[in-house]
């Protein structure tokens, strides 16, 4: 069975009028310390009956602490990884400026194979990054994602 996620993608025009994207650093030991392909839009699974984009919403809340931004959500459309895991997207243009992020956690035993489990936030930062920034920061199963934003851009 295919596993699917939804996410959110912000977008806003920087000071040059080039976009900008919104993107969330990944959280836990594996990822500590990596900035290059450890970026992530906020996203999460959902199951088969569920809406993508009410999916999508839930997850953004639950890795970001607060709500999305109100705006008109488009659906960019749905990206395979190369896990297998189809991720839908959906994009807003929105000025979002959170005071501070408060992810969800997820328990992990680490050192691997210690004994000792410990709670991690499922993102630990998120900002704003140009779309040429954000093709080195994101994983690469994801840099698709910016492509489809830049053509709905375009044809706007």
């Amino acid at each position: 069975m295919t596993v699917r996620s939804a996410g959110i993608l912000l977008y806003r025009h920087g000071a040059d009028a080039q976009p900008e994207v919104w993107i969330a650093h990944m959280g836990g030991p594996f990822w500590a310390g990596k900035d290059e392909r450890a970026w992530s839009i906020p996203k999460g699974e959902y199951l088969e009956d569920e809406d993508p984009l009410v999916a999508a919403m839930r997850e953004f809340a639950e890795e970001i602490g607060i709500p999305a931004p109100p705006g008109d959500y488009i659906e960019l459309g749905a990206f395979r990884q190369p896990s297998g895991k189809i991720i839908t997207v959906f994009a807003a243009e929105a000025d979002f400026e959170p005071e501070r992020i408060v992810s969800n956690t997820f328990s992990l035993e680490w050192p691997k194979g210690s004994g000792i489990i410990r709670d991690y936030p499922e993102i630990d930062g998120a900002r704003w990054f140009t779309v040429p920034e954000a093709r080195t920061k994101l994983v690469k199963g994801q840099v698709a994602i910016l492509d489809a934003l830049i053509e709905l851009l375009e044809l706007a």
